[in-house]
């Protein structure tokens, strides 16, 4: 199980760190993706972090202000936002999928490739 936590209702250009943590597996062992879903809209991919190596990878909105990590001592996966912006506003889901590459691929964004997923959290981003 993934569980999400740190979402919040926080002004315009202020930052919020949002946790993923997992029970039951070493998430040093996955890909890490990052979706969000706001209202109205279908499920985004804007984030994804390799098992193999440190490499990440990050949608065009997000590049420059949002940071996908790890802590693998306390198996969490962290998604530092900064600069939050109104249209940041969903729900956050954290994902993970055990693939042999151990790498983000050219398939990060679907999420048909990932395997577990946390329930989802809020985030809103309003004056």
């Amino acid at each position: 199980q993934l569980v999400e936590s740190g979402g919040d209702l926080v002004q315009p250009g202020r930052s919020l760190r949002l946790s993923c943590a997992a029970s039951g597996r070493a998430l040093e062992h996955y890909v890490m993706g990052w979706f969000r879903q706001a209202s109205g809209k279908e499920r985004e991919a804007f984030s994804c972090a390799s098992a193999k190596d440190n490499s990440t990878d990050y949608i065009d909105s997000v590049k420059g202000r949002f940071t996908i990590s790890r802590d693998n001592a306390k198996n969490t996966v962290y998604l530092q936002m900064n600069s939050l912006k109104p249209d940041d506003t969903a729900v956050y889901y954290c994902a993970a999928d055990f693939r042999l590459s151990r790498l983000c691929g050219n398939s990060w964004h679907q999420a048909q490739t990932y395997e577990f997923w946390g329930q989802g959290i809020q985030v809103t981003v309003s004056s």
